[in-house]
């Protein structure tokens, strides 16, 4: 039976072109991405079948990008998207958020990079999102750019094909941990992120090189890598103020970890900064809070998401980039939380 030429669907020229539907998708919505010999090939196979669509292709499409996030509510979150989405604003560009409940590996199928690229949009932004070798090639076998900010398990030696942007997150703490030993403390705790994390990774090893610099060996005992919640600062530092010699500062993976860290404090009993000094890191809304107000690393967490949008574009765009890994500059502010030990 002849196959009446409006009832012609994407899936049949995509079956008969031998591409995918969102490659098919992009010939008819005269995106860029797509190779010359591949274009024609498509617009032919669309003529032969009489494939009509059933609205009128839109000859200047809105670009569109999506941000995932692992965890959403967030103040690091929220800031990260303030960046990209002003960003965004400023060239033409729509931003799709969405984010992970129930952890990436259940959620980032080849299926759902396709999904994506099927919606026309150019490429994906993750934040703090664990991506592993063979989600990140079905991103690209999407035809999808990518960029990761603050990079979780992405082996971006191997993978020369993955954009980040994050902070300098060595710089930071080795940064907070040489202003504490400035102030005179010797026994300093870390209470860091988790170990897949590399910006955790690098602000523990900052940590280890500003005691090293000092002619301190670390202590096993005062490395507490958990994660970066709340909960988290206040087990691990919990932990530590109940050692038979427990330490007189602490360095926390984030700001939100250190409020934990203060809390841990306050139900031993502990003063802060007189018995207990505190450095968070990222310089939230929460560090100018917090009581007392909290000496921290600030890293550029907005400009980190303008950055990334920015990367994205000129990507997908085929423009050659500088860099593939982009580290913006960490600044240790002051505040009340530190002062010499008692």
């Amino acid at each position: 039976m002849q196959v009446r030429r409006d009832r012609v669907t994407l899936d049949a020229v995509a079956q008969e072109a031998g591409v995918s539907k969102a490659t098919v998708s992009k010939v008819l919505n005269g995106r860029p991405d797509v190779a010359p010999s591949t274009r024609a090939h498509v617009q032919a196979v669309l003529e032969t079948l009489g494939y009509r669509p059933t609205r009128r292709p839109r000859t200047e499409p809105r670009p569109t990008i999506t941000v995932l996030f692992n965890e959403f509510a967030t103040l690091y979150s929220s800031q990260v998207l303030t960046g990209v989405v002003g960003a965004a604003q400023e060239r033409g560009v729509a931003v799709v958020v969405t984010n992970l409940v129930d952890g990436p590996s259940n959620a980032l199928t080849s299926e759902w990079f396709r999904e994506i690229a099927s919606l026309g949009h150019l490429g994906l932004i993750t934040v703090t999102t664990e991506l592993d070798d063979g989600q990140v090639d079905a991103c690209a076998d999407a035809g999808l750019g990518l960029v990761v900010i603050d990079p979780v398990e992405v082996d971006l030696q191997t993978n020369e094909s993955v954009l980040s942007v994050s902070a300098t997150n060595w710089s930071g703490g080795l940064q907070a941990t040489e202003h504490l030993l400035r102030l005179g403390h010797r026994r300093i705790g870390f209470v860091g992120g988790k170990p897949a994390s590399r910006p955790a990774e690098q602000r523990l090893h900052g940590h280890l090189a500003a005691l090293q610099r000092a002619g301190l060996e670390s202590d096993p005992e005062l490395i507490d890598m958990v994660g970066f919640d709340y909960e988290d600062g206040r087990d691990g530092a919990g932990r530590m103020l109940d050692l038979a010699e427990p330490p007189t500062a602490i360095v926390a993976g984030c700001d939100v970890s250190a409020l934990g860290v203060m809390e841990a404090s306050r139900l031993r009993g502990v003063r802060l900064p007189e018995e207990l000094s505190i450095v968070g890191f990222d310089d939230t809304y929460a560090a100018g809070w917090a009581s007392p107000q909290l000496t921290t690393v600030r890293q550029p967490i907005r400009e980190m998401g303008r950055a990334a949008l920015r990367e994205l574009l000129s990507a997908v765009r085929g423009v050659k980039l500088e860099t593939h890994h982009l580290e913006l500059s960490t600044a240790l502010v002051v505040r009340d939380s530190t002062a010499p030990p008692r």
